[in-house]
Parts: structure tokens; sequence; C-alpha cells
């Protein structure tokens, strides 16, 4: 993200009626590694997954200073690089891309990583292009490395990337709150802030002010133009079960956006209903077991 004033890190103090940040596999928004993938392909899936995951708590943790989350960020990098000392996640990554025969696949998680070390520094954004150029480190990558997992060097790159920009844009809308309390963090572009009136510290309340809520709304309009856009990615897939998978996670991304138009995330936890996830579910079944269509060319590429 792009460096502006940097807001120093809050302490949390938060009421207890506070909307709680979820954490781990079994909260997630999305699916992860489901058992819509090829059974083969669920490892290295996980084994990312994991990687992901402990970067982003050591980037989260609030009892570490900068100095050891960077320490700690640089020896996750030493271990997807095969080097030693290095943390073992990175080493168990590289190995599970071994088995499944696709490696240097690490260079994903090593991209994600520039995101997470602006994450320790709280470097807000100025504008949509430094958010956005934010995602492509901390999301696209994510999409990047199941398209190549999977060997889909046809795909709609394009497509992925709008996918993964809208969901890690759906999670920021959800944690707003807590991102500002716990960490300092705000994802939402100054201009827009500065133009609807609104302030940092209005994110400290107990409920979205109207300029806040006109902010986010922006932001949930663009993540709107990018699941359009994401809408083209299953056509241009050729594994059925990615297809598969990729129409559940749009679907309930579709119905998160939905729920944070008509809720207020400082006031509550927004997320995907169970009936969401059984729709969803039902629409990747259908993928699955619908019969084989011809591929969709992505635009701008040759049949």
């Amino acid at each position: 993200m792009e460096k502006n004033a940097q807001p120093a890190p809050r302490q949390s103090a938060a009421p207890r009626t506070a909307p709680a940040r979820a954490r781990g596999m079994e909260t997630e928004n999305f699916p992860v590694g489901s058992r819509l993938l090829p059974a083969r392909l669920r490892p290295p899936v996980h084994a990312f997954y994991a990687v992901v995951r402990a970067a982003d708590d050591i980037a989260d943790a609030t009892d570490l200073d900068p100095a050891d989350k960077h320490a700690r960020l640089d020896l996750i990098e030493a271990g997807l690089r095969g080097r030693t000392p290095g943390d073992p996640r990175g080493h168990a990554l590289h190995a599970a891309l071994v088995a499944a025969g696709q490696t240097g696949l690490e260079r994903h998680a090593i991209d994600m990583l520039a995101a997470f070390r602006a994450d320790i520094d709280a470097r807000p954004c100025a504008d949509w292009d430094g958010l956005r150029a934010y995602c492509r480190s901390s999301a696209d990558p994510v999409g990047r490395y199941l398209l190549d997992l999977h060997g889909e060097a046809e795909a709609d790159r394009e497509a992925a990337d709008a996918l993964c920009t809208a969901l890690q844009l759906l999670n920021h809308g959800q944690d707003l709150g807590e991102d500002w309390r716990d960490l300092g963090r705000i994802y939402l572009p100054a201009d827009w802030l500065a133009e609807a009136g609104a302030a940092p510290d209005d994110l400290g309340a107990a409920a979205l002010t109207p300029g806040l809520r006109a902010a986010l709304d922006r932001m949930l309009d663009c993540c709107e133009t990018l699941l359009a856009r994401a809408g083209a990615l299953p056509g241009t897939v050729r594994s059925r079960r990615l297809r598969a998978e990729i129409t559940v996670i749009r679907a309930l991304a579709l119905r998160l956006l939905a729920r944070l138009r008509r809720s207020d995330p400082l006031a509550t936890r927004v997320a995907p209903a169970r009936g969401d996830w059984l729709r969803a579910g039902l629409r990747g079944g259908v993928v699955l077991v619908a019969p084989r269509r011809a591929r969709r060319t992505a635009p701008g590429r040759a049949a």
C-alpha cells in the first residue's frame, strides 16, 4: 500500500459487544481446498494456506513488535526458498509441491509476503490505485497459484485477479473496526474518506457514520464490478473440479456483498449464513455433475 501518514497502532478498547474477528480454516468466508478439488492437489492447497495463515497471524499478532514480526516473515521466506534455517511450513509447502509434481509454485506465497510486511508497517493507502496495488500481492497470488497448480495455462488470469481482489476487499469490509482498533490499519482509501467527510477514528465507534457508510458502499460497488468480471473465469477453466470450486466461492462472495450492503460491520459480525453456504454448494455440485461443455476462450486469446 502507499505510504501516507502512518497511524499509531491502537490497543483494543472495543466494548465486549464489538464483533469478533473470526480466525481459522473452519471460520473462513470461502472454501479452502475443499473436496471439490482433486484429491491429489488438496495437500499443496492446504500447505499453501498454512503458510499464508502463519504469515497473516504473525502480521496481526498484538504481542510481537514490528522487528520480531519482520524476522519471522523472513524465516517463512527462507523456508519457501529451501534455505536453512527456515520456517517448517515453507519446507512443507515445497514438499507438497514436489509430491504433486508442481515445483516452483512457492513463488506465489513469496509474492504475498510483501503484503504482510506492509500490514506490519500499517501503511494506509491514498486512493483506489494504492488499494488495488496492495491486493496484487495480498490476494491475486492465491488465484494464480490455484490456476498454475491445476495446469490452467489458458485460464483468464485477469478474471482470477478480479475474483481474488473482491474476496480480499470483502474480508476487509468485515473487519473494518477490528483492523483499526487492534492494529491501526485502514483499508478504505484516504481520498474516499475525505470525500465522504469521514475520518479513520470513526472506525472506533460502535456503528458506521454516514461518511463511513458511503466509503464502504463505494468499496462494495468496486467489489460488485470485480465479481461481474470474475464471472468469465469458470468458462475458461478446463478442470471441472476447479470450476466448481470457483462457482461456490463467487456465489458466497455475492452473498457476503449483499449482506455487507444492508448490515453494519462495526455493530455486528457480517458473514455468509448457513443457507448461503448450502445454496453455493448446490451450485458447485451442479457444475461438478453437468455434462462437459465447450470451454470459452478468454478475451484476447485465440481459440
